[in-house]
């Protein structure tokens, strides 16, 4: 019987490089009320959102991919031609093939690499990091880019009071490449079939084709059941993953939650006692909920404020439709 030859793979993975980008566009919050029967003051009071950005019709899943793509190869200083992998996460791409992310790797520059798209909703960067940390390590790729991009002004129904304020456009990514020692954890990762009916597209494509329905789908959720759910469960995973990477909350740097709802992330931060010194993304006051893209744009906008800095350990954790979830600690780039 033949041996098969071992993978010749990094020891470790690790985060080289980050880059954003957020449409030109600016919502604040007295657009949405237009169409809602609601306040400014309680817009913020239940989400902490004032503005969101909205796409332009240039502005497609695959034009701001190439722009966050970009600014993460120059920041990772790699080019173009090592990307090995591109590994996309995405619910609102509307062709169903092929993949966006054979659309990018061409746009940019790469030479014929792997390239798939995923859903994972809100923890499609998550699960995307992880993939690429087994790439690189396993040695199928010695760099991966991993985009998390959504356009959900198109799945937003501005006539849903529970929804139509949550959601923007955007699209962030990083580069993942080879490390001399642990600058990605281990991944607590999971999903909770049995509450997919908490986040969820309104009515399937066909319905919307065949005439059953009449209005375009959009993305609808229990409001008060993903805030419970977000806040007692996922304070837990959060938890894992700092046990899984043998460090505590007290030798934390910085903290990347999912930006779904300020109080989701002040709830969180409390629960898990994390010490003042902790530095706390909150993009989602100016940015919105941009599911897969919130993590990656987070954390280019920390860097780039120098309200975090290369080198510090940070915990990231996403969660959102499936009910599925993903968090880990990683070196910033």
């Amino acid at each position: 019987m033949a041996k098969i030859k071992p993978s010749q793979g990094a020891p470790y993975a690790r985060i080289m490089g980050v880059g954003g980008y957020r449409p030109t566009r600016v919502v604040p919050n007295e657009v949405i009320l237009e169409t809602i029967d609601s306040s400014d003051e309680w817009i913020r009071s239940r989400s902490g959102i004032a503005t969101r950005h909205w796409a332009s019709p240039e502005e497609t899943v695959t034009a701001m991919s190439v722009e966050a793509a970009g600014k993460a190869i120059a920041d990772a200083g790699v080019t173009p031609e090592q990307i090995g992998g591109v590994i996309v996460s995405t619910v609102s791409h509307f062709k169903q093939t092929p993949a966006v992310a054979t659309e990018i790797a061409d746009k940019i520059g790469a030479n014929k690499p792997a390239a798939f798209d995923i859903s994972a909703g809100c923890a499609g960067f998550g699960y995307g990091l992880t993939l690429a940390k087994g790439m690189v390590v396993e040695g199928s790729a010695e760099y991966v880019l991993v985009i998390g991009v959504e356009r959900l002004s198109d799945l937003t129904d501005l006539e849903d009071r529970a929804t139509a304020f949550l959601f923007g456009d955007g699209a962030g990514a990083v580069v993942v490449g080879p490390a001399k020692e642990p600058a990605i954890g281990p991944t607590v990762w999971g999903s909770e079939g049995d509450k997919s009916e908490t986040i969820k597209q309104t009515v399937a494509w066909t319905d919307y084709r065949d005439g059953t329905v009449d209005k375009f789908p959009a993305i609808t959720q229990e409001g008060q059941a993903v805030f419970r759910w977000a806040v007692f469960e996922m304070a837990k995973v959060a938890q894992q993953a700092l046990d899984a990477a043998g460090i505590s909350a007290a030798d934390l740097d910085v903290f990347i939650p999912h930006q779904a709802n300020m109080r989701i992330i002040d709830s969180m931060v409390k629960t898990l006692k994390l010490p003042e010194h902790v530095t706390v993304a909150r993009d989602v006051e100016t940015t919105g909920n941009t599911s897969a893209a919130s993590i990656p744009l987070a954390m280019e906008r920390l860097l780039a404020t120098g309200q975090a800095k290369s080198g510090d350990t940070a915990l990231v954790i996403g969660f959102g439709a499936g009910l599925v979830y993903a968090a880990t600690v990683v070196t910033l780039p």
